[in-house]
């Protein structure tokens, strides 16, 4: 069983042989560090693994396998922002642990994981603690030697890592502090970092296409890269079920899709279109999860806003157990697309689409030129449903028209926000309009869902015998909910429609 840490540190190295000897400066009194308690020096030995062609180190991931102190194991680092990464634990084995393996899949793909570089370090810890005992962060001073191949490097380095729940304003004072001192923060993040780039050994840069800055080109490339990047970063935090990751990784897979739609005069959809299928398949497999996680928050919420006297019968339980029944093997079914092959295939396909794009005549053009165009026949798209649903009588074709219109007002906020960086604020305008849309028509889609899913639990609890009157309460309420909705679209909509949201686009 893997354990997880959130580590926040900061590193840092000596300015030159005088600020080396005078040694790390004494940090009592800084920031209410109240004592530096000496814990002893251990010997580690680190092994780092990667693939040969270093796809860890290029996205800034270490796996390591370590012996010496008091954490030994293996440890896999993530990334989270500057100076802060999980680190997950596992116990110490000859082989990488399988749990590790897993979340490291969608950088590795198919390639094996060997050793890279070795590490030996020496390490002088001391606990930072405050007047009452309590401790504020750990303060280590590591002489460490990288061994690769022939190549051998040494260096010392100090870290200070924060304690849980301590706030980021100590490592602030330290650092002020330090410089003073005569250090400075470490210009790589990590040892391996350092190691790899002393020793000659640091990954290469994905391949990036040569085209013209500014164009659209260069622009739609770009947006696709981040949205690449973001799925790929996601695998490992759904794998590991954290909040809101499986919403986020379908929410890459959907930016990628719309864009291909979007900008199809840049890219050739003839190539596009069938790496577009697969991201769909992937975000219909996450979202059986995904979906019942939204509508079950939603249901809770409501049934919570009653008053105990309208919650009749074992509403609650009723609930839970049918929320059990519909989610019953989803998470397994999301982690087995994820171990698939053909999910690896589809990262694959992106990476090559990505190195190699099917580029268009258009592509070459300025962005401030094919961007507006583009964005402008995604809110054309999106005014012809939303003038179609607002034609039709309230009931089922109306849901239905609303619903789609809901997908083009998404297509449509995906397009502009793609297009912020050319277009600048006229476009962070448009995209936080057609965002208000894309909410109003979204909370009414939910509360379509919502209402099948009611009239669903009033017929089990009365085959059950139970009361159904706490649903049928339920489902006028969001009756109510998405008239209301339907009441505020035209206001919306006239905010969002606004013609001079639109002609500031264009130069």
């Amino acid at each position: 069983m893997a354990d997880t840490k959130r580590e926040i540190e900061r590193k840092f190295e000596f300015r030159g042989a005088k600020a080396g000897k005078r040694g790390v400066p004494d940090l009592t009194g800084t920031a209410g560090i109240a004592a530096v308690l000496d814990q002893g020096t251990a010997d580690l030995d680190a092994v780092y693994y990667d693939t040969p062609d270093q796809r860890l180190a290029a996205d800034g991931l270490t796996l390591r396998r370590r012996t010496g102190g008091q954490d030994a194991g293996w440890h896999l680092k993530l990334p989270v922002a500057p100076g802060v990464r999980d680190e997950v634990h596992a116990a110490l084995s000859d082989t990488v642990p399988r749990a590790l393996e897993a979340l490291v899949r969608s950088r590795t793909r198919e390639q094996d994981l060997r050793p890279q570089v070795r590490l030996l370090s020496s390490r002088r810890l001391s606990h930072l603690v405050d007047a009452d005992g309590t401790l504020l962060a750990e303060l280590s001073t590591d002489e460490v030697t990288a061994q690769r191949e022939d190549t051998s490097v040494s260096w010392t380095e100090v870290e200070v890592e924060l304690a849980d729940g301590i706030d980021e304003d100590l490592l602030d004072a330290v650092e002020k502090k330090f410089r003073k001192a005569g250090l400075k923060v470490s210009d790589a993040p990590s040892k391996l970092a350092r190691a790899l780039a002393e020793t000659g050994a640091a990954p290469a840069p994905r391949p990036v296409p040569d085209v013209p800055a500014g164009s659209a080109a260069d622009h739609v490339l770009a947006y696709l890269r981040e949205q690449r990047d973001a799925l790929v970063a996601q695998d490992p935090a759904v794998r590991r079920n954290l909040p809101d990751s499986v919403h986020q990784m379908r929410v890459a897979t959907r930016r990628l899709r719309s864009a291909f739609k979007t900008y199809r005069k840049v890219l050739d959809r003839e190539v596009t279109d069938p790496v577009g299928e697969e991201l769909r398949w992937v975000a219909a497999e996450l979202g059986v999860d995904r979906d019942q996680e939204v509508l079950l928050e939603r249901l809770q919420s409501h049934l919570g806003e009653l008053p105990r006297t309208h919650v009749i019968g074992p509403a609650r339980s009723r609930l839970r157990t049918w929320n059990t029944t519909r989610r019953s093997g989803s998470r397994r079914r999301a982690l087995a697309v994820l171990d698939s092959e053909r999910y690896v295939a589809l990262l694959d396909r992106l990476d090559a689409l990505l190195a190699d794009p099917p580029l268009l005549p258009a592509a070459g053009d300025p962005a401030t030129t094919v961007l507006p165009k583009a964005v402008l026949r995604d809110y054309g798209r999106l005014a012809d449903r939303v003038d179609h649903a607002r034609a039709l009588d309230p009931g089922h074709d109306r849901d239905l028209a609303l619903h789609d219109a809901r997908k083009a007002a998404k297509r449509a906020r995906y397009a502009v926000e793609a297009a912020v960086p050319a277009l600048g604020k006229p476009a962070k305008k448009l995209a936080k309009a057609m965002k208000s849309v894309q909410t109003l028509l979204g909370d009414h889609q939910d509360s379509v869902v919502a209402r099948e899913a009611l009239l669903g639990l009033a017929r089990q609890a009365h085959g059950a015998g139970e009361p159904s009157f706490t649903w049928g309460l339920l489902l006028g309420r969001e009756e109510a909910l998405a008239d209301q909705r339907e009441r505020e679209l035209p206001q919306v909509w006239a905010e969002a429609s606004d013609p001079g949201l639109r002609s500031a686009l264009s130069p």
